[in-house]
């Protein structure tokens, strides 16, 4: 590591893991920070050093009037696959970081009739993205990607998300 390049604590990306792991602890946080989510029944299965898992349900809460899953439901799902791992970075920084959603892409494949898992497989990059928004005082974008299967494994939707993180004084 090069001389004066600020880092994340690794202390707190695990305290974060830890808590939001929790089931009660973090279906509470759900509940005060995004109702939305929580009520439509989007869940985090887990959260790993390289990977996030999310899913969303099709239920009556999540429903489409096409017996499915509303694509916003699923898009939350996505959303939260990489936003949590974001937050959990923003959290560990030893200066405040600002984050932000600025792009949304996606492609739905199939019909959400079940439990879509969502999967985000590139934390180390996201970590990176809001280490040098740290190191360089002006702002990061990072585009990464959520991809949502059905129990049998078979793709549902991709999303592509980016995201800007800029660094505070």
């Amino acid at each position: 590591m090069e001389k004066g390049l600020i880092t994340l604590n690794t202390d707190v990306v695990q305290s974060f893991m830890k808590f939001a792991q929790h089931p009660f602890k973090f279906s509470a946080y759900l509940c005060w920070k995004l109702p939305s989510a929580w009520l439509s029944g989007v869940r985090l299965q887990s959260l790993q050093a390289d990977r996030c898992i999310t899913s969303v349900p099709y239920s009556w809460l999540s429903q489409n009037p096409f017996q499915s899953t509303y694509f916003a439901c699923l898009a939350m799902a996505a959303e939260m696959s990489t936003g949590l791992p974001a937050i959990m970075y923003v959290r560990s920084a030893p200066k405040r970081v600002s984050m932000l959603v600025t792009d949304m892409k996606a492609t739905f494949v199939k019909k959400a009739t079940g439990l879509t898992l969502f999967t985000c497989a590139e934390l180390p990059a996201l970590k990176a993205a809001i280490e040098r928004a740290l190191n360089e005082h002006e702002a990061v974008t990072i585009t990464v990607n959520s991809e949502g299967h059905d129990k049998q494994g078979t793709l549902i939707a991709s999303f592509a998300i980016t995201w800007s993180f800029k660094g505070k004084s």
